[in-house]
């Protein structure tokens, strides 16, 4: 018998279920991330709540895995991740490059200028019901070349939880693996300013982020593993307090986008607590569930990035954020892998993160 306060770890493979972030064209270090993961022999995903980015990185693990296991895994998503990049200036994560490219890639010197912010006012007032009448979107076509959705929909080897906001009723509503179509994915990335809602049977739909980013209840009260590794792509610290308009509007952006995720946290904690506190009964697949709660976060690994490179695709930018992500993988996997399926290596008591 082990000596308190060491848990015997389980035997046979450490399972994971991934909740990923969206965030855009820095959905390539989610890439980064799960290239590395899928490295590990021993290291199965079974299950992955993602919104936006976060999405089309999930269909693409899954599509590979139906593949060739994980090695077709690891090729489907650098094969998605070059059709972002063939996309080119209209891009899947938004139409920026007019305005990037007349003005020299848009530096931050010239983001906080009176004209530049002028622009991006103008560009605002303008709705993608007027500026795209023809509901252009580049993302079905890299969805469709890359994934079999009829495939995902019959032999899918992982669970999936797509996330999108229901226009109409303010809504966080998940998609599964069971129903998916480019369609889903098209709506669970849908940002307002840019593109048009994404209607599915007669409901509009926007990014699942605004609700759900990435929504965690899902694996809750499904058969899924205990442990839930969070992949964020906002950084949640900020050292230097935002001064300028587009510093302020990306921190803003950043806040937004992590709310939903750090009242789920929260509520998680919460439960652990009374679980700890023998208030409620610990039932693996009953109500109340005690979750291993694992994170790799964007404080550090992204801290440089603002707002404006999530809509960045050249290649070598996709390159460079999968090659931190591979990094934070890999340190993670160092401090905390022995934790899978034996405790968690972030502590909702203290606070996330």
């Amino acid at each position: 018998m082990p000596i308190p306060p060491f848990t015997k770890k389980k035997s046979g493979p450490r399972t994971l279920s991934l909740a990923l972030q969206g965030g855009g064209s820095h959905g390539a270090f989610e890439w980064g991330i799960l290239d590395r993961l899928l490295e590990e022999d021993d290291l199965e995903i079974r299950a992955v709540t993602a919104a936006s980015a976060g999405a089309m990185n999930a269909v693409c693990l899954a599509q590979g895995l139906i593949d060739d296991g994980k090695a077709g895994a690891r090729q489907r998503l650098e094969s998605f991740w070059r059709q972002v990049n063939r996309q080119g200036g209209r891009n899947v994560f938004g139409d920026t490059s007019i305005w990037t490219k007349a003005f020299g890639g848009g530096a931050d010197w010239l983001k906080n200028t009176p004209g530049w912010r002028m622009a991006e006012t103008f560009a605002m007032s303008l709705s993608p019901y007027e500026f795209n009448p023809f509901n252009l979107n580049p993302l079905h076509d890299a969805l469709e070349g890359e994934i079999d959705f009829g495939q995902i929909r019959e032999n899918s080897p992982i669970k999936l939880y797509i996330a999108a906001t229901a226009v109409r009723t303010s809504r966080s509503v998940i998609f599964r693996e069971t129903e998916l179509t480019s369609r889903h994915i098209m709506a669970s990335a849908c940002l307002p300013q840019v593109f048009q809602a994404v209607e599915i049977d007669g409901e509009p739909y926007w990014d699942g982020g605004f609700l759900a980013n990435p929504p965690l209840w899902p694996l809750f009260y499904d058969d899924t593993p205990d442990d839930i590794l969070i992949v964020s792509l906002n950084p949640f610290v900020r050292e230097e307090t935002p001064k300028s308009p587009g510093e302020i509007m990306d921190r803003l952006n950043e806040i937004t986008f992590n709310a939903s995720l750090v009242s789920e946290l929260r509520a998680i904690g919460f439960v652990q607590k009374l679980l700890d506190e023998g208030l409620l009964k610990d039932n693996a697949r009953g109500r109340y569930r005690r979750m291993l709660v694992h994170a790799i976060t964007a404080d550090k690994p992204l801290a440089d990035l603002s707002l404006s490179t999530k809509f960045d695709t050249e290649w070598s930018f996709l390159t460079d954020l999968k090659a931190r992500g591979r990094a934070a993988a890999e340190a993670w996997l160092t401090d905390c892998g022995n934790c899978i399926g034996v405790k968690s290596s972030v502590d909702l008591k203290v606070g996330f993160p």
